[in-house]
């Protein structure tokens, strides 16, 4: 061991998406959490509202998911998924399926969001390519949007700082425009009225590239990690439709929007499309254990069944792909959501949450506020000088008041797990109203 460093020693450490050098200078640890709090390492319970990272659905150290785990894990703790199985990954998959809008049969497993997006990627090409049109390999993103990490996530992915660190990525990509106007939409409740015009921007990109070049489509229902841009009102069925008309595949990126932070199972479901794959993760085991899954439509799934039985029909996969642990914790969570209704709880509290959120309206710098399900965005005049410092530094203040809300460029977000009560949305609010009244 090498005895200069300690077991808690801060510099081993190399965290993701933070600004290591502040955080390391006064760090923001949690030891514990129960329900709709976590546990400071100085004993303060701080009020979760982003559900960890927009993952925790259920509240946290749920008892039928720690149970499950528990089981799992005194009962078989690995098993491969390449040429053999084990019971709790079909289990898993049918539970899923159950849920699933109309159309989707199957389910492949994966780790993350962005080993989700991967898969969903991959398969819509190799989907082309089984069908005959192997010209289809084009990828099409959105400004703004966020798909994950990896190369093709990162690559259709359209937030500029993260994409200019790393270069050129995959070749071949291209972007819609995204659809924040807050010239015409702002402060808007629900669905922007303005806008539904912006999925027209398709046709353009088909008429630059020609649609015998291009796979796919991948958009976010609602743009969270950007900041919660919601949709104009018919936008995803007029993008469904003009992907309908190139015999392009549109897939639904519902890392964050899947089980019930809408009122509905899927955002799929909530907005009216059919999409030909969603990619999911987080909520899928209320982020106890790694997992993400892509829902398959049947037509994508028999499209690679048709070589010798022995082949294997899809070369992709990973270690973990419908890890027993995984799998039994998310079992153990669709049970939770089944027993406490929480795919469809949101509806009651929707209403509360939105006039709750605009109640912000008006306060120091807040330029914007956006909402949907039990998802809010405070958006903050930026300061040119610094960009993003504005969020950042309501970020910290809110938590040193009790309260953990999640701040992306000059943008805060909200996502509370679904268990919230009213009285915990009027001391999230309460709590933060406070923040920006006191900040500069």
């Amino acid at each position: 061991m090498n005895m200069q460093t300690k077991p808690n020693d801060l510099a081993a450490f190399w965290m993701p998406f933070s600004a290591n050098r502040q955080f390391k200078k006064a760090p923001r640890l949690f030891v514990g959490a129960e329900r709709m709090h976590y546990i400071t390492n100085d004993g303060r319970r701080v009020l979760d509202g982003t559900s960890g990272l927009w993952c925790v659905n259920a509240g946290h150290c749920r008892p039928k998911i720690v149970e499950a785990i528990k089981q799992q894990a005194e009962t078989l703790d690995f098993a491969g998924m390449f040429q053999m199985g084990h019971t709790r990954a079909f289990e898993a998959a049918n539970r899923l399926i159950s849920i699933a809008p109309e159309g989707f049969d199957h389910v492949f497993f994966t780790n993350s969001g962005s080993e989700s997006v991967e898969t969903a990627l991959k398969m819509a090409i190799a989907y082309h390519r089984a069908k005959g049109n192997g010209t289809k390999v084009r990828l099409i993103g959105r400004e703004r949007g966020y798909h994950g990490v990896n190369f093709g996530g990162m690559s259709v992915g359209g937030i500029g700082p993260n994409r200019k660190m790393f270069g050129t990525l995959v070749a071949g990509v291209d972007h819609l425009r995204h659809t924040h106007d807050l010239s015409r939409n702002a402060f808007v409740r629900g669905e922007p009225e303005h806008g539904v015009e912006l999925a027209d921007d398709l046709e353009r990109l088909v008429a630059l590239h020609d649609a015998s070049t291009i796979a796919a489509v991948i958009v976010e229902p609602v743009a969270c990690s950007t900041g919660v841009l919601i949709p104009p009102k018919g936008y995803l069925k007029r993008l469904e439709a003009i992907c309908r008309k190139h015999d392009i595949l549109l897939i639904a990126d519902e890392v964050i929007t899947a089980f019930g932070r809408l009122g509905r199972p899927f955002a799929s479901d909530y907005f009216g499309i059919s999409p030909d794959l969603i990619a999911t993760a987080k909520a899928i085991t209320n982020g106890t254990i790694p997992m993400g899954a892509v829902f398959v439509k049947a037509h994508i799934h028999d499209a690679f069944m048709n070589g010798p039985e022995w082949m294997i029909d899809f070369f992709h996969g990973y270690t973990y792909s419908g890890h027993p642990m995984a799998c039994a914790a998310a079992i153990g969570t669709l049970d939770t959501f089944e027993d406490e209704g929480l795919l469809t709880r949101v509806n009651e509290l929707a209403p509360y949450w939105e006039e709750r959120v605009h109640d912000l309206k008006g306060l120091p710098h807040v330029i914007d506020i956006r909402n949907i399900g039990l998802i809010g965005a405070v958006e903050f005049e930026p300061d040119p000088a610094q960009s993003g410092k504005r969020a950042y530094d309501r970020f910290v203040k809110a938590f040193e008041e009790g309260l953990l809300v999640r701040q992306t460029g000059d943008i805060i977000a909200l996502s509370p797990p679904l268990i919230i009560s009213k009285d915990e949305i009027d001391q999230l609010f309460d709590t933060f109203a406070k923040v920006l009244k006191t900040s500069n």
